[in-house]
């Protein structure tokens, strides 16, 4: 059965696996702090490579000793919390890319 749940806003944060908050990394950072705002769903996703808003290359390559490859933090939730929380971490991280949009959001449940 599919369960339509409605309007939503979709969060993206766009940042570095190096990139800390607090002294720690800023998924772990922006993880934590959703958990604080009791959002509905947020996932972290690591990307194999991808080219930074400098234009360097960041991928993943075996024979480097450290790597600096792209993270994404996804956030889905009503739009008054997103934008909350948005304003919540703003100040405490360093360097992001948000990207905002609306959307329709159902549920399968069997």
């Amino acid at each position: 059965m599919i369960e339509n749940i409605g309007k939503k806003r979709l969060l993206k944060i766009y940042f570095d696996t190096d990139d800390k908050c607090q002294n720690i990394p800023v998924w772990e950072y922006i993880l934590a702090e959703a958990k604080k705002y009791n959002l509905a769903g947020v996932t972290v996703y690591k990307s194999i490579s991808g080219l930074g808003s400098n234009s360097e290359v960041h991928t993943s390559n075996i024979w480097a000793l450290s790597q600096t490859l792209p993270l994404v933090v996804e956030i889905i939730d009503d739009a008054g919390k997103i934008s909350d929380f948005i304003n919540h971490i703003s100040s405490d991280i360093k360097e992001a890319l948000i990207v905002q949009s609306d959307v329709e959001v159902s549920l399968i449940r069997n």
